[in-house]
Formats: C-alpha cells, structure tokens, sequence
C-alpha cells in the first residue's frame, strides 16, 4: 500500500469512526426523550465544557504584563455580558473580539 493509499485508508477509518460516535446516541436513546440521564447530561455538560477550558486558557497567563490585563479584561466582560444577556454565543463574540482588539492595539 502506497502512502496515498494509507492516507485515504486512515481518513476514512477516522470518518466512520467519528459518524459512529455521533450517531450512537441518538440510536440507543431513540424513543426514550425525556431519559433521567440524558436530561442531566444535557443541562450540566455545557457549563462543565466552558469552565474547563476557561481554568486552560487562564492557567498559563502572565498577569504582571499587558497581555494578563488584557485577558484579565477580556474574561470580566465576557461574563458581565452573559449576566447581561443570558446568550453564549454573544458574550463569547464579545470577548473574543475585545481580547483581539486590544492585543492588537
């Protein structure tokens, strides 16, 4: 096997792979919507997900330099404007946008 072949070969391995894991539960909970389970998963996961990665992006930054203030800034008005207006994707936008403007001013 050539290493075209190999490569085509582990791209779709990894495409099956990935459609299987995503189809799964909507084969095994099929019917059964308001499952315990499946109910808590959907309520707690997405607040445990955003408070991981926000502990990883601010467990590495240097808060005596411009960049640690800006962060610092960046992470303050992002959760005032979902305190604000209860939206995710707004208050992450928000800071996103903040934090680039700033780091590049």
């Amino acid at each position: 096997m050539n290493s075209t072949e190999y490569i085509l070969t582990v791209i779709l391995v990894m495409t099956i792979a990935t459609f299987a894991t995503r189809i799964m539960p909507f084969l095994f909970f099929h019917g059964r919507s308001n499952h315990p389970t499946m109910n808590y998963i959907a309520k707690y996961t997405p607040p445990m997900i955003m408070s991981i990665l926000v502990v990883y992006v601010l467990k590495d930054v240097n808060f005596s330099n411009d960049i640690g203030l800006y962060t610092l800034l960046s992470v303050v008005i992002t959760i005032a404007v979902h305190a604000w207006k209860g939206n995710p994707l707004v208050s992450i936008f928000t800071g996103t946008f903040l934090y680039m403007f700033l780091v590049q001013m």
